[in-house]
């Protein structure tokens, strides 16, 4: 039980860690920037903006990395794959049976109803058009 909300947390961590990091500034700033735009972070304030972003980013981070290493030490724990109770199909070839003389050979004679057949006398199949 403990895992499955671990691992919903850490799903939800992750996103919210994503969408931060995205919404955050680049240090060297933007083109308008460079030509004298200088309002161009209108979202959060010039500075106000970047410290709850980099908060909120060392916030997620740090709660990414350890609910990261609480799921791999519960699942360290957990005996086996989730496919070790599962036997698998048993692989059995379809038995044919053997003929009388073993094997036999391309361009031998076989007996049929007691007779021999000449594989030369015999007429081939006819091709498709």
């Amino acid at each position: 039980m403990l895992y499955y909300v671990l691992n919903s947390v850490f799903v939800v961590v992750c996103l919210l860690l994503l969408l931060v990091v995205l919404l955050q500034q680049g240090k060297g700033g933007d083109m308008a920037s460079a030509f004298g735009g200088g309002g161009s972070q209108t979202a959060f304030g010039a500075r106000g903006g970047a410290t709850v972003l980099s908060k909120a980013t060392v916030i997620l981070g740090t709660l990414f990395m350890i609910v990261a290493l609480v799921l791999a030490i519960i699942g360290r724990q957990q005996p086996g794959s989730i496919l070790s109770g599962i036997e698998p199909p048993s692989q059995t070839e379809p038995e044919v049976p053997p003929s009388e003389s073993g094997t036999l050979e391309r361009g031998t004679a076989t007996e049929t109803d007691g007779e021999e057949i000449d594989p030369t006398e015999q007429e081939p199949a006819p091709r498709g058009q």
